[in-house]
């Protein structure tokens, strides 16, 4: 733990396109829904949309906005206390005694941090849509790996 109390993380990587794309999607879902929502007065079929209606069709809108914004949340980060990743639910920081490597396998969409006996968590934060910032990140967190355990060889998939 640092001074202020937060841990402290040498390497801390996000995903880069993924955010861009997410937020700009929950923007245009929730003023879809908006839109929607005060332009729905009336209907030649006779259905007549209250405010209580078109307050409910906006507030749809944000929880889908709000569900896409969890594309953005994505982290990996790496420091003494081991391997932490935050993928769309949840958090989990790895000992360093759990942690079996790194690895990018072909035709896989993110990286995946190798545990014991065959498991492994999805790493988010590093996607394949990123290309050359995937692989520089893929790069840092092999270098900060190789400090914490040098016994391990996250090299290849």
């Amino acid at each position: 733990m640092s001074a202020d109390g937060g841990d402290i993380w040498d390497v801390q990587v996000k995903p880069y396109l993924t955010p861009i794309f997410a937020y700009g999607a929950a923007l245009v879902i929730l003023a879809a829904h908006v839109v929607v929502g005060v332009l729905l007065t009336a209907s030649s079929t006779g259905v007549i949309f209250r405010t209580a209606d078109q307050v409910a069709i906006a507030m749809v809108g944000a929880v889908i906005a709000a569900f896409v914004c969890l594309f953005a949340r994505p982290r990996l980060r790496i420091g003494p206390s081991g391997v932490a990743v935050r993928n769309l639910f949840g958090y989990k920081l790895f000992p360093w005694s759990e942690v079996r490597g790194l690895s990018f396998h072909p035709g896989a969409r993110w990286a995946r941090l190798d545990l014991p006996d065959d498991e492994y968590m999805a790493v988010m934060a590093i996607q394949a849509v990123d290309k050359g910032r995937a692989v520089e990140s893929m790069d840092r967190v092999r270098t900060a790996l190789q400090r914490y355990r040098p016994d391990i060889n996250s090299h290849h998939p």
